[in-house]
């Protein structure tokens, strides 16, 4: 049989001249090189080569081409599955560490600093990990010089010293339901930052999302009676009100500002950079907030307020333990996300999970769930939920993008 025929040719076309002999001559890319010995001998030594794509199904090996999709393909499992694990991280971290947070304010503790400390404290656990963790071998990028990243964990430490003081506050002053749904203003905060930082752009879905969040924070707003079985002055429950609003903005500047440093500064892709980011802004939050709690004078009342904790004294300091350890596990899951995603789809992961704590909340803490705040809560996942299918649309157009390109590549491999 004529090696033409094998691959679907004519060996009786004109241009095939008798008694000339042909090889396949195997390429690095599996693609078969008809060479023919009469044009090796024609011109000097000149060789003509045809270069032809044998068709998959004639084929009875797998080529090259089948391996190319399938290398995408497993490192796209790994990213979901990395993806995954860090959206089981913050959902949980986040869970734990506001009820755990409620615990200590319904049960005894009164001390912002401390609930602000803890916040950050956690982070000698993760230590341990960045030991273990090697770093990147990706010497396609100069790492910044330690002066940009010392002055870029300063910052950042700082901002959450802040952010975690005015967290503090607000769970001081508001019951916990209430204050988990004015967390959910924080996914309006961040599309307007990452529209000023991020290139994010405004659509229909994400317009109706910022409204409907805002009818709910405002829902929330003018219908602080109904948490008169808090026991909280009115005017004590508008400072709690607006240092949670606050809180969600400054936090909302943090992811946006975090994901702007990856891109810009940092420009390295692995988890050691994750760990890095966390772990010294977050001794830098912990040591501001031990100047504030010294500087407070809180210290002075921490061991009355131990000694008077309802739960008993190992209660207390487990409460304080866990809520640290359950904060860096929240963190981690958000940088993690940010990392491999984007800081929206990290405030939309958070902010599905906002749903989960009111309702725990209820069983745990008592805290009353009338009808306004329902709705409340109704039109919070609303807008969340408003907010995902927009990011559901953009993976759809992106896929489509994608399969455009592999065409138009494989026209012009053809061609």
């Amino acid at each position: 049989m004529h090696p033409l025929d094998s691959l679907g040719l004519n060996s009786s076309s004109n241009w095939v001249k008798e008694n000339e002999t042909w090889e396949l001559v195997p390429r690095p890319d599996n693609r078969p090189i008809i060479r023919s010995s009469n044009s090796l001998m024609a011109d000097a030594g000149q060789a003509v080569e045809l270069q032809i794509r044998a068709k998959d199904e004639i084929s009875n090996e797998p080529s090259s081409s089948t391996n190319t999709i399938q290398i995408p393909e497993t490192n796209r499992y790994r990213w979901w599955f990395r993806v995954v694990v860090y959206i089981i991280f913050l959902l949980a971290g986040q869970a734990t560490a506001t009820l755990l947070g409620g615990l200590y304010y319904d049960k005894g503790g009164n001390s912002k600093w401390m609930a602000t400390f803890v916040q950050s404290a956690g982070f000698p656990i993760l230590i341990p990990i960045l030991l273990f963790t090697p770093p990147s071998t990706n010497t396609a990028t100069t790492p910044p010089p330690a002066t940009t990243l010392f002055l870029l964990y300063l910052f950042f430490g700082l901002l959450l010293t802040g952010d975690n003081l005015m967290y503090s506050y607000g769970l001081l002053y508001l019951p916990v339901s209430t204050y988990s749904l004015l967390c959910a203003t924080q996914l309006a905060f961040n599309a307007l930052f990452s529209f000023l930082f991020n290139s994010q752009k405004f659509t229909a879905l994400i317009i109706n999302s910022l409204f409907l969040l805002t009818v709910s924070a405002s829902l929330v707003a003018v219908n602080s009676d109904s948490d008169s079985s808090s026991k909280i002055p009115k005017g004590k429950y508008i400072i709690g009100f607006f240092c949670t609003v606050g809180a969600s903005a400054g936090y909302s500047l943090y992811l946006s500002l975090l994901q702007l440093s990856f891109e810009k500064v940092i420009k390295s892709e692995n988890f050691r950079v994750v760990l890095d980011m966390q772990i010294y802004p977050s001794m830098v939050a912990a040591c501001g907030s031990v100047v504030g709690l010294f500087a407070s004078s809180e210290w002075s009342g921490l061991k009355t307020e131990m000694n008077g904790y309802e739960k008993g004294q190992v209660s207390y300091i487990m409460t304080l333990i866990w809520t640290a350890i359950a904060w860096q596990i929240c963190s981690v899951g958000i940088l993690g996300l940010i990392f491999e995603v984007s800081s929206l789809f990290t405030n939309v992961i958070s902010t599905l999970g906002l749903p989960v704590v009111p309702v725990l909340a209820v069983i745990f803490f008592g805290d009353k769930m009338d009808g306004v705040k329902a709705i409340s809560l109704l039109v919070a996942i609303w807008g969340s939920v408003s907010y995902v299918y927009q990011h559901y649309l953009d993976e759809l157009r992106l896929k489509a993008k994608m399969r455009v390109l592999v065409s138009g590549n494989d026209g012009c491999d053809n061609a």
